[in-house]
């Protein structure tokens, strides 16, 4: 990466800033340019595309971005011992880096979004991933603002996101995911490529927005996904009994004495529909 921007190695970055990756944040630093490279690559072309990132830390992943082509990079970062750093990314880079100092979870991308593509590229800190990536999942406005999103997670959470029926990492993740997108599992990330190791394998998930996902009302499919997993060992005409149990069940078609890990997204979306 210094051969083709120009700035110092990241390991001389963090050195020069004092940034330890800090647990209480979520952060774990991906220091393998080869590999921020390859995560930017997963989301496909740049050019002419706005891209958002959350937790940049020193910025390698937002070094790639940006040297693939990105017409710009909105960055949100909560750690403001990361913005020294980051601001001599937005020197190399005139106009192209927007570092936003905040709260992702509480950040409104949607009204941040410009005309033009738009991208979301992050290594996502741990402890607010799947939150961030639900919330972007179940806008009230469809299609969204997004035209993909290309993730790190936990490896375990990458299998959940893809997850489909009878597949023992399915729950209501998968159900949101394959409502309204197509996920993919890109490639794994040994631990050994952060700074600290995490004692997990991640993984890079890639979602495009499905343009035409089944009609149904947000709250009432997530309604119907928390009571049939909450008690996934159980019966659906048992667990889903606070929503009309059986009844409901006969309503949508499906056999009350199935379990909430063998329904496929339409006919979760089915039950929600009935409720």
């Amino acid at each position: 990466m210094a051969a083709l921007d120009g700035l110092p190695p990241l390991r001389d970055v963090i050195q020069r800033h004092g940034l330890d990756a800090r647990k209480a944040l979520g952060q774990n630093f991906l220091l393998d340019l080869n590999l921020t490279q390859k995560v930017a690559r997963t989301a496909g072309s740049l050019e002419g595309a706005t891209v958002f990132e959350v937790g940049p830390g020193p910025g390698g992943l937002t070094r790639a971005i940006l040297a693939l082509g990105a017409a710009k990079v909105i960055a949100v970062e909560r750690d403001a011992r990361c913005l020294p750093a980051l601001a001599e990314v937005a020197d190399h880079y005139p106009g192209r880096l927007e570092v936003i100092e905040g709260d992702a979870l509480k950040t409104d991308f949607a009204a941040l979004a410009p005309d033009g593509p738009v991208k979301i590229i992050a290594n996502l800190p741990y402890n607010v991933g799947t939150q961030l990536l639900v919330n972007w999942l179940l806008p009230a406005q469809w299609p969204p603002f997004w035209q993909s999103l290309t993730l790190m997670f936990q490896k375990e959470v990458g299998q959940r996101i893809v997850a489909q029926e009878d597949d023992d990492h399915y729950g209501r993740l998968g159900v949101l995911c394959g409502w309204r997108s197509e996920a993919r599992m890109a490639f794994d990330v040994s631990p050994q490529a952060f700074t600290p190791p995490p004692k997990v394998t991640s993984t890079v998930v890639h979602l495009t927005p499905k343009e035409n996902p089944i009609r149904c009302a947000v709250d009432k499919l997530e309604k119907v996904t928390q009571a049939a997993f909450g008690q996934r060992r159980k019966m659906l005409r048992q667990s889903l009994k606070p929503l009309g149990g059986e009844a409901l069940l006969i309503k949508a078609e499906i056999d009350p004495q199935r379990r909430a890990e063998t329904l496929s997204v339409e006919e979760f979306c089915r039950l929600a529909n009935c409720l």
